[in-house]
């Protein structure tokens, strides 16, 4: 068991700093930013490259919404689902740690204004511009919850016994590109409570307090993801 907490803590460490890296170093950089399509692809690149690597250890989770949707498919036992959201959130952190030292080096960085990658709804949703809110909660949880519900029931495909093995690293990682492309703008993109809690612990204040929508909304599409892929394949059997 500790060798797959040990890969869910290193795998959510690359997650967050090569996604939250790539939205927080790069994606406004003058003249040769790698804007949203630049983030949704790196975080799809953290998946795919990941599930390479330590998909045959511990499943390559990186995200407590997934291990709660394979818990509710009966893909995962759910006894060790509580450790791996540990790890997740903890390997998430320290991501997040080492992204803000980096950041830091830069005259004038300052993690609370620049928001620092945390995701919010809103005055604090992508969209929102000064004297104009954003996208409210609803949209926010609407959007984080039923496309946490596609990643699941994507992710349970791919990972299928019946499924060619090899596709499924690049299935997940194409997936979830999609889903930043769709729902950057809304909030920044969660559909992965350990990804949100690592960036708002360092900026704190809203993104703390708007952090239950970015458990909540993701948990309850996993669940509904697994157990939709599980109707499902039941009744192909």
């Amino acid at each position: 068991m500790t060798g797959k907490l040990l890969a869910e803590a290193i795998g959510t460490f690359w997650l967050v700093l090569g996604g939250c890296g790539s939205a927080v170093l790069a994606a406004a950089y003058p003249d040769l930013g790698i804007g949203f399509a630049g983030v949704a692809l790196a975080f799809g690149l953290t998946v795919l490259t990941m599930a390479t690597a330590i998909g045959h250890i511990s499943g390559c989770h990186l995200n407590p919404a997934v291990t709660a949707g394979l818990v509710a498919s009966g893909r995962f036992p759910a006894k060790d689902m509580i450790p791996y959201w540990i790890a997740q959130v903890v390997g998430g952190i320290a991501g997040a740690g080492i992204l803000y030292l980096v950041a830091s080096g830069l005259p004038g960085f300052d993690a609370v204004a620049s928001g620092f990658a945390s995701n919010g709804y809103g005055d604090h949703s992508p969209s929102a511009v000064p004297g104009v809110t954003g996208y409210g909660w609803q949209s926010a949880f609407i959007i984080e919850a039923v496309l946490t519900a596609v990643f699941l029931f994507v992710i349970h495909g791919a990972t299928d016994k019946r499924a060619g093995s090899m596709i499924a690293p690049i299935a997940i990682g194409l997936c979830l590109t999609l889903i930043h492309l769709v729902s950057i703008p809304v909030t920044n993109t969660s559909v992965n409570p350990a990804r949100s809690t690592a960036t708002a612990v360092f900026v704190g204040g809203w993104a703390v307090q708007q952090l239950w929508l970015f458990w909540v909304a993701p948990i309850v599409g996993g669940i509904v993801g697994g157990l939709i892929y599980r109707s499902v394949a039941d009744c192909n059997d």
